[in-house]
C-alpha cells in the first residue's frame, strides 16, 4: 500500500511539473491610438490581406475620438470580425459638434451601455455599397433603430449626412459622415 501511494505523490509530482505554464505575457501590440491588436481576430496583421474596420479607423487622424468610442465600449474585437460591416464613421470635426462635455461623459465606464447603442446606430451588419443604395431605403442598425438614405444627383446622405468617402475593408465598409447620427 505504502509502494502504491508513492508511486502516485510521484506520478502527481511530474504531472504538475510538466505542466508547468509560462506566466510571461508579451507585451500587447497597440496601434498609434492606443486599440489593443494582440488578441482575437484584431491582431491578425500580415502583408497581403487588406486590414479590417478597426484597423482602417485606427489609421485615420480623422478618427481619433471615433476609435477612443469603439475602444471604451469594448467593441474592437466585435468589429473586427469577419462580418461583413457597415460603419457610417463620423470625423473628429462631426464629434466636435455635439454639445461640450458629450462625447467625454460618453466615454466613461459608467456610459458603455450608451455608448454601444450610440455605436450600434453607427453599424449596419452587412455591406451597404453607395452605388446601390436608393433614395428613400431605409436600414435597420445594429443598434434597433433605422437610417434613411437619401439621393440628391451624385450624392448620397444618411440621416441627412452626406457621405463624403467610403472605404472598402477586409470585413466590409466605412462610408466617412459629417455628422454623428441620432436615432429618429
Amino acid at each position: 500500500m505504502k509502494k502504491t501511494i508513492q508511486l502516485l505523490v510521484l506520478a502527481g509530482c511530474i504531472l504538475v511539473l510538466s505542466c508547468k505554464q509560462n506566466n510571461e505575457t508579451p507585451p500587447a501590440a497597440t496601434s498609434e491610438n492606443g486599440v489593443d491588436l494582440s488578441v482575437g481576430q484584431e491582431g491578425v496583421v500580415d502583408e497581403t490581406s487588406n486590414p479590417n474596420i478597426v484597423q482602417v479607423a485606427s489609421g485615420s487622424k480623422d478618427h481619433t475620438t471615433l476609435v477612443a468610442a469603439v475602444k471604451a465600449a469594448g467593441l474592437v474585437t466585435s468589429l473586427s470580425n469577419a462580418g461583413p460591416f457597415t460603419v457610417f464613421a463620423p470625423t473628429n470635426a462631426a464629434f466636435d459638434q455635439l454639445p461640450a462635455g458629450t462625447v467625454e461623459g460618453l466615454l466613461k465606464p459608467e456610459k458603455k451601455g450608451d455608448l454601444e447603442n450610440i455605436l450600434g446606430y453607427h453599424t449596419y451588419v452587412g455591406s451597404l455599397k453607395t452605388e446601390y443604395m436608393q433614395d428613400g431605403q431605409e436600414f435597420d442598425m445594429v443598434f434597433g433603430g433605422k437610417v434613411t438614405i437619401t439621393k440628391e444627383g451624385d450624392k448620397t446622405f444618411v440621416n441627412g449626412s452626406e457621405i463624403v468617402a467610403s472605404i472598402p475593408t477586409s470585413n466590409g465598409i466605412i462610408h466617412v459622415i459629417g455628422a454623428v447620427l441620432l436615432p429618429k
